[in-house]
């Protein structure tokens, strides 16, 4: 009895201290490539409750029949749309879905940039099964570190799941082997527990700010030809034609010493290096105020690896 005893109140403390971090299911994806995302028309993302959300934030999503819906192409059934802010350095945003029932919302995410435009995808495959832990259940979790290019007010997150995830199941582990891990037991040799996908769940959103990001890059670098920050919820207003006055010639800077030049694009590597994006996108931008010619080419080159 005693030992019982002694296994029950051990299996938290273990169970917990095996939990492993959230990672991606696939190592080989590539967040960047939206090619794979499906195409949203901008009506249908307008025509959606953009749910703000300030930092830092832990947000319960209840997914039901009575939430937002979207059916576009292989999108089915209930969404979560959620808006972040975009001028509060880089993000990271950790998402789980809860297991309950044996049932389970498996969620892909589309970020949007300031523009509405696809800018991040990360499929059902990304957010990787978690055993339960002491304040969490058995769970789909995964976190994207995001670093929204300096310019922009917003970037939004579409949740959703597919028909084929539908026709898919997750696995979780059977309580049986969870408890036999707790009391430092063999582990039976028992089957693990089918869970099937639904159209419904509960998700958990926290966002926080954070110094040191990864490089997936949320909105555009270059050009000057983007389109006006999209109004979500409503369609634009029309604006009148009228022509547009001659801007004022830009004052040119003074091109930059050699020795400074330097100074930036090191300061540029180090950073991208050390994943502190935000800092190397301000060290371009300031180099370019004073007039350097190679600071947006050292940023573009380094985030690339060939720096």
């Amino acid at each position: 009895m005693k030992k019982q005893l002694l296994a029950l109140c051990l299996f938290p403390v273990l169970s917990y201290g095996l939990l492993p971090a959230s990672i991606a299911a696939t190592t080989t994806l590539n967040p960047l490539n939206v090619a794979t995302a499906p195409a949203i028309p901008a009506a249908s993302l307008q025509r959606l409750s953009w749910l703000p959300i300030s930092l830092p934030a832990s947000q319960e999503i209840v997914l039901n029949t009575s939430s937002l819906s979207l059916n576009q192409g292989d999108i089915s059934g209930p969404v979560a749309a959620i808006e972040l802010p975009a001028d509060q350095g880089s993000l990271e945003v950790n998402l789980s879905s809860l297991m309950k029932n044996r049932e389970v919302y498996a969620p892909n995410v589309l970020v949007l940039d300031n523009h509405m435009q696809p800018a991040a995808f990360f499929p059902s495959s990304y957010f990787s099964y978690q055993k339960p832990g002491l304040s969490s259940g058995n769970r789909l979790e995964g976190t994207m570190k995001l670093t929204p290019v300096p310019g922009q007010q917003k970037i939004y997150l579409l949740i959703y799941t597919t028909t084929r995830d539908l026709a898919q199941t997750s696995t979780m582990i059977n309580p049986a082997k969870l408890y036999a891990e707790g009391a430092n037991n063999a582990i039976p040799d028992v089957p693990d527990i089918t869970v099937r996908h639904t159209s419904t769940g509960t998700l958990n959103l926290k966002v926080k700010s954070e110094q040191n990001s990864g490089n997936i890059m949320i909105g555009r670098l270059f050009g000057n030809n983007d389109p006006k920050p999209v109004s979500v919820g409503q369609q634009p207003a029309a604006q009148p034609m009228t022509p547009a006055p001659a801007p004022a010639p830009a004052a040119k800077a003074e091109p930059m010493l050699n020795d400074t030049e330097s100074y930036f694009n090191n300061g540029i590597r180090q950073a991208v290096k050390a994943g502190d994006i935000d800092k190397a996108l301000k060290l371009m931008n300031e180099a370019e105020r004073l007039g350097s010619s190679s600071a947006r080419a050292t940023f573009v080159s380094s985030v690339k690896g060939k720096g």
